[in-house]
This record gives C-alpha cells, sequence and structure tokens, in this order.
C-alpha cells in the first residue's frame, strides 16, 4: 500500500511540474499580446508615464515587498505544515489517548481561538501587526515545547497557546501583506500575484515537510519529533520578522495614548455593526465558516477516514507524510489553475474596473465551495480507500485556489482600518462550527460531520452567486449605483 501513495506523489508531483510550465507560459503570452504602451516599464497605473527612475522605483517596491512577505511566509507555514500529519497520530497512537479525549484536545485548540480571534484581530490593528506576528512565533513555540511532555494539563495548555497562534496567523500576516502593498499604491493584480504565489510556495513548502517529517518520524521513531523542528523554525522567522518587517497598524493604530479599553469592546462593536450592515461582509464571513471550519475538521478526519478504508490498516500502518505530501501538491495545482484563469480572465488595462476582478473572485468561491462540497460528498459515499484519497486530492486543490480568491475578497471588501478585526471576527463562528461537530461524538458520526460540511460548502457556494455576483452584475447596470470595494 505504501508504494500506492509514493506512486500518486510521483505523479501527482510530474503533474504539477508540467502545469507550472504551462501557467509561466500562458503568463508569457499574455504579457506579449498587452499594447505595447501596457509593457513600457515606465508605464504607471493611470496610464501616464513617468520617468523610468519612477518606474524602477515602484518595480522595486514590489520586489522587496514580495520577498520580505514570501520568506517569512515559508518558514511560518513550514513551521506549521511539519506538524500536520501527526497531531493525531501523536495524541492517539505515541500517547494512547482514546479518541474522545484527542477530540477534546482538539476542541479545546478551537474553542481558545474563537475566544480570542476578536482581540487578536483588535490588537493587530490598534498595536501593530507586525508585533502581533512576532507574538505568534513565540506562543507557537511554546505549544511545540508543550506537546512534548506527556501530561494532559500540560497538553491542554500547548492546545490553547495553539488555538492563539492560529488566530494570529490567519489574520495579521495577511492583513500586514494587504496594508504595506496599500502604502505601495500597487494595483490589485500586483497583490493578486503576491497571494498567488505565496499559495504556491506554501504547496512546495508543505509537501516538503510532509516528506520531512515523515523522514523524521521513521529515524526517531516519535511523533514527536517534526514539532521540535517546528520550533527551530519558529525561533528563526522570530529573527527575519524583527529585522525586516516594517510595522503597520489599522485606523487609529500606533497611538502613544493609555488605552482605557483594554479589551477593545468599542471597536470589537463598531466592526460587527459594519459586518451587520453590509451583506456582502456576511457571506464573505459565510464562506470562511463553511470552507475554513470544514478544512479544520478535514485536517482531524482525513486520518481515521483513510484507516476505515484501508484493508492493510493496522497490520501496516499507512505512509502518513506521504499521503500528506501528496495533498499539498494537490493544493499547488489549485494555485496555479487560480494564477492561469486570473491571467487569462482579468484584463491587463491597469485602468479597468475594479469590479471585474471582484466579480471573477466571487464566482471562483462560489465554484471553489461547489466542488468541495462534491468531493466531500464522494468520500463519504465511497468505501474505496483509493477512491476517497483522490477525493481529498481535490478537496485539497480546492484549498489551493481557495486561499487567494477569499484574500483577495477581502482585500477589495474589507477597508485597511478594521482588516485584522474583520478577518478575525470572522472566525468565531468558524471556530463553534467546529467545536460542534466535533463534540457530536466524532468515530460515530464521522460520516454525519463530513456529510454536514459538504451541505454546507454547497449552501456557502449558492449564498455567493446570489450575493455577491448579482449585486455585482447589477451594478453595471444602466441606473444603478456601483458598488466601491475598499
Amino acid at each position: 500500500m505504501s508504494q500506492f501513495y509514493e506512486l500518486q506523489l510521483i505523479l501527482l508531483t510530474g503533474f504539477c511540474i508540467f502545469s507550472l510550465f504551462i501557467e509561466r507560459y500562458a503568463s508569457k503570452q499574455k504579457r506579449s499580446l498587452a499594447p505595447k504602451e501596457l509593457r513600457d516599464p515606465a508605464r504607471l497605473e493611470n496610464g501616464h508615464t513617468h520617468s523610468n527612475s519612477a518606474s524602477i522605483s515602484s518595480h522595486g517596491g514590489l520586489a522587496t515587498l514580495t520577498r520580505k512577505y514570501l520568506v517569512v511566509y515559508a518558514i511560518v507555514m513550514g513551521a506549521d505544515w511539519l506538524q500536520g500529519p501527526y497531531v493525531y497520530s501523536l495524541y492517539r497512537d505515541q500517547y494512547g489517548f482514546p479518541e474522545r479525549t484527542v477530540a477534546a484536545l482538539f476542541v479545546t485548540g478551537f474553542i481558545s481561538a474563537g475566544l480570542t480571534a476578536p482581540l487578536v484581530g483588535v490588537w493587530a490593528d490598534q498595536h501593530g501587526r507586525k508585533r502581533l506576528c512576532l507574538i505568534f512565533c513565540v506562543t507557537y513555540i511554546l505549544t511545540c515545547v508543550c506537546i512534548q511532555i506527556h501530561a494532559f494539563p500540560v497538553l491542554l495548555l500547548g492546545r490553547v497557546l495553539g488555538g492563539i497562534s492560529t488566530s494570529i496567523l490567519y489574520s495579521a500576516f495577511e492583513s500586514w501583506l494587504i496594508s504595506s502593498s496599500t502604502s505601495l499604491a500597487l494595483p490589485p493584480s500586483d497583490l493578486s500575484t503576491i497571494m498567488g504565489r505565496a499559495t504556491l510556495l506554501n504547496g512546495f513548502v508543505a509537501t516538503t515537510a510532509g516528506v520531512a517529517s515523515n523522514q523524521l518520524v521513521l529515524v526517531t521513531r516519535s511523533f514527536a519529533s517534526p514539532f521540535v523542528a517546528s520550533a527551530v523554525l519558529l525561533l528563526l522567522a522570530y529573527v527575519v520578522i524583527r529585522g525586516t518587517w516594517i510595522e503597520n497598524y489599522g485606523g487609529g493604530g500606533g497611538s502613544v495614548s493609555a488605552d482605557t479599553d483594554p479589551l477593545q469592546l468599542k471597536r470589537l462593536g463598531q466592526a460587527w455593526r459594519i459586518v451587520r450592515d453590509d451583506p456582502l461582509l456576511l457571506v464573505l464571513g459565510l464562506t470562511q465558516t463553511c470552507f475554513e471550519g470544514s478544512m479544520y475538521l478535514f485536517v482531524f478526519l482525513w486520518v481515521p477516514s483513510l484507516q476505515e478504508a484501508s484493508k492493510t490498516f493496522p497490520t501496516t500502518s499507512l505512509p502518513l507524510g506521504y499521503i500528506f505530501s501528496s495533498f499539498m501538491i494537490s493544493m499547488m495545482l489549485g494555485s496555479l489553475l487560480y494564477t492561469t484563469i486570473c491571467t487569462y480572465s482579468l484584463p491587463s488595462t491597469p485602468s479597468a474596473p475594479q469590479d471585474s476582478s471582484l466579480t471573477l473572485h466571487a464566482k471562483l468561491s462560489s465554484l471553489v465551495c461547489a466542488v468541495s462540497s462534491l468531493a466531500l460528498a464522494i468520500s463519504i459515499r465511497s468505501a474505496s480507500e483509493h477512491v476517497r484519497f483522490w477525493a481529498f486530492c481535490a478537496f485539497e486543490m480546492c484549498v489551493g485556489m481557495y486561499y487567494p480568491v477569499q484574500g483577495m475578497l477581502r482585500g477589495s471588501l474589507i477597508s485597511n482600518e478594521h482588516r485584522a478585526t474583520l478577518s478575525s471576527l470572522f472566525r468565531v463562528p468558524l471556530n463553534i462550527f467546529v467545536v460542534a461537530s466535533l463534540l457530536t461524538g466524532v468515530e460515530s458520526a464521522r460520516n454525519a460531520v463530513i456529510a454536514a460540511s459538504a451541505l454546507m460548502l454547497a449552501f456557502s457556494s449558492i449564498m455567493t452567486g446570489i450575493m455577491i455576483v448579482n449585486r455585482v452584475d447589477q451594478a453595471h447596470a444602466p441606473g444603478d449605483g456601483a458598488i466601491k470595494p475598499a
């Protein structure tokens, strides 16, 4: 059975390399077909031309921001992915906890993330995104330390710190990037490129991390060894962030005045009113809850689901590192598909309305949710290990498209003033959804949880199509007011 997964990994890798060449070719073709004035390196976003030095300065700003962000992103995601394949196995197989206890540990992490998510976003906007990213490195290192100790209270503490770290990872880093690109006056196409590259790089890093974690476990015969390597990478990320990133804030952030509202309840109330009064943001939050909630449940469920369908388990253990790497290659394919679609679909004209980008990404969001729903439905309808594996690969491909799509929608619809706050606020219902699912009994209700995730994704797909796509289309109709993205 191990040979099957090794072969699938090799085939997926070859197809990914082929797809990468196709994407690069499509990008070059698009640039070569653009009008000459659009290929002029001295052209600015408004269609006018300035001196070559100004153009070089603008291009240098993009290159510098891309390098600074992607280096840090690769390190922190590598640290996160090193832990991915063996969290469940460490608790269940090495420490010998029953599945309900393992579920309780996972639930603790999600409760921690849900309770701290709004505050994390507020603190990032108010006190600095770079500062919160540095705190992330510290809390995640402590998580890796706690998980080495086979004592339930210490493991619970580690899950609490892990929940806090997850809230920071999926809000502060993206907010720092979007705010930095705004300060450089970069067009949406450049931000889309950075996010697409980040997701592609994330796939490379995750694939490498999966193989590395597999080898670490084979050499050390301990499921805890990948967490030690993760802590080393997090220490490196702390040094790089501290030395290369520049601080940025949300609205009113960076004030040196005394903070009379440490829990930032007033700011949270203001953010909630913004979401409540805007149907587009409600749909955006619904998509984040449904998709990321399903993704986190998938992290918990994919191992036992494949074990259940395997005819050789438990006599022969599954090569989890190779399977994980196959999932990450699939995620890279999703990222390449996203980049190719944007290359062919978005206009080359810098003065093109931003609504065209918003429409495209709303349609992609709806499509991603629909395909994800179908993949999860197939995984529970089939008892074949191979079919489940490929259904999970399809789901991971959707993950590769989801992150740049959702990031661009957040960048278009959420203002910089409350970006991290609103992104974190969306994580509250997400964590409630995950906790409620994990408390259903897990093993006995595994298929029911996956089915519920599939239904939620289908509902999100329909709502995105109705609310965001239709509203943008109506904005182009005569007499209607145009949408004004952030």
